[in-house]
């Protein structure tokens, strides 16, 4: 089974709706340490952007800097094959995020 890391940023006000989304529908495999569930790291900072001439930004207007403060959340993907889970997972946090955008990394985890 392959473990990921999933990073993404999203403004305070929609962290919990985003993140209980994330977890009703991959709760299997989001956000599971052990025996425990519904596992995330959020921290909170400030984002900055600049909505280009063709964005469609859900914050701020075309062509000014805009700063937003967002969590920064952190939660671990079991994918038992293929990466098809961690592909769904991300698919979902588009679909759910309020963002154009969705600023997001991810990493593969090594057991040891």
């Amino acid at each position: 089974m392959a473990r990921f890391k999933l990073v993404f940023f999203v403004p305070v006000k929609e962290s919990s709706r985003v993140l209980n989304q994330l977890f009703a529908k991959h709760g299997q495999s989001v956000g599971r340490i052990g025996n425990y569930e519904n596992c995330a790291f959020v921290t909170p900072g400030t984002g900055q952007f600049r909505p280009g001439p063709e964005a469609n930004p859900v914050i701020g207007k075309r062509g000014e800097l805009e700063f937003v403060e967002e969590h920064r959340v952190e939660m671990v993907v079991d994918d038992k094959g293929g990466n098809e889970e961690i592909r769904n997972v991300i698919q979902e946090l588009k679909a759910v995020h309020p963002y154009e955008e969705v600023a997001y990394d991810v990493y593969r985890l090594e057991e040891f």
